[in-house]
């Protein structure tokens, strides 16, 4: 009697081994069978969602099979305190358990806002205000409001934001990239300073920006921006007006139209630089490092003067005589068809 039962007992827990042991195999499979998706599934995690919740959103938007089970294993194993929010993309092949696993890496969808060197503060902020997935808070805003909110001391929005790639999550707030813009630039604003050449006539980091930004808009090739700083350097050393052609462009506003006038030339703007003398009151432009670079370690040859080629470079002179025969060839060569 007692052999038989000890068989029974022995059979029994063989059995239940089996049965466990194919319910383990049976949900392994389970966990590592591709859910429906096709390409690419991008799928949106609210903030404070429970386990359950992303679950019955997998079950719905990705074909998993009995969404209750997977919420009861993950709490089980304690992955339900593991959960980021924000969007992320769901690969074609991918199983619930590796689904899982990228939802709780909070690697979730980046958006780039870029802010290209060489434009203005109103161009920056239509980019960023019309990037997708952005919370905007500040559009409509005056520029006192904006610099208020940044809590920045300058005095205007133009050249306070250093041009560069911004990633940022679904719901982040212009706000936020904002702030990481103008504090990049005044990080890097601060490393050039220190660095700067002796002998500038620049008296504050500002001022550096200024200028800057003026060489960012003169220069189309990389290679001649220490000449060009050099020649704006030894314009203000000598008491000289820079005379940039985008300064008086940008202090024409909306009413630049392509052209120059001599009229334009002759207007007196806070901008521009043929009328008035040393610097503009801000900068004109986003400053990049390169033109913030050169324009704090300008070459130191003796030209004073520039003018455009027509293929992207300049013409560099010493003299006024020089300079006007220069104007006079290459204006006549552009001119041609």
């Amino acid at each position: 009697m007692r052999s038989t039962l000890i068989r029974y007992i022995f059979g029994l827990t063989a059995m239940l081994s089996l049965v466990c042991t194919g319910l383990y195999f049976q949900f392994e499979h389970y966990l590592d069978r591709p859910l429906e998706i096709s390409g690419e599934l991008v799928i949106d995690i609210r903030p404070g969602s429970s386990m359950q919740q992303v679950a019955n959103q997998l079950a719905e938007e990705a074909g998993l099979r009995q969404p209750r089970v997977f919420s009861l294993w993950t709490r089980f194993n304690g992955f339900d305190t593991g959960l980021k929010a924000g969007e992320y993309a769901l690969q074609e092949g991918m199983s619930p358990r590796s689904a899982l696993t990228h939802l709780m890496s909070g690697q979730s969808i980046q958006y780039p806002v870029v802010f290209i060197e060489g434009t203005n503060v109103r161009q920056a902020l239509n980019t960023l205000w019309t990037s997708p997935k952005l919370l905007n808070t500040l559009k409509g805003r005056s520029d006192e409001e904006i610099l208020s909110t940044l809590q920045s001391s300058s005095t205007s929005l133009e050249g306070i934001l250093f041009p560069d790639t911004y990633f940022y999550t679904a719901g982040a707030t212009d706000v936020s990239i904002l702030r990481r813009a103008a504090a990049q630039l005044q990080t890097i604003l601060a490393e050039e300073w220190e660095e700067r050449e002796v002998g500038l006539p620049l008296s504050s980091p500002y001022e550096a920006l200024v200028l800057a930004s003026i060489v960012e808009k003169e220069s189309g090739m990389l290679s001649e921006r220490e000449q060009i700083a050099g020649v704006f350097v030894r314009r203000l050393l000598a008491g000289m007006r820079l005379q940039s052609d985008p300064t008086v462009i940008y202090g024409m506003g909306d009413g630049y139209n392509g052209n120059i006038r001599r009229v334009d030339l002759e207007a007196t703007t806070p901008y521009n630089t043929y009328r008035i003398d040393g610097l503009p009151p801000t900068p004109i432009a986003m400053v990049g490092r390169d033109a913030l670079h050169a324009t704090l370690h300008p070459s130191d040859d003796t030209a004073l003067y520039f003018v455009a080629r027509g293929d992207g470079g300049h013409h560099f002179s010493n003299t006024l005589e020089e300079h006007n025969a220069a104007v006079a060839r290459y204006l006549l060569n552009n001119s041609q068809p």
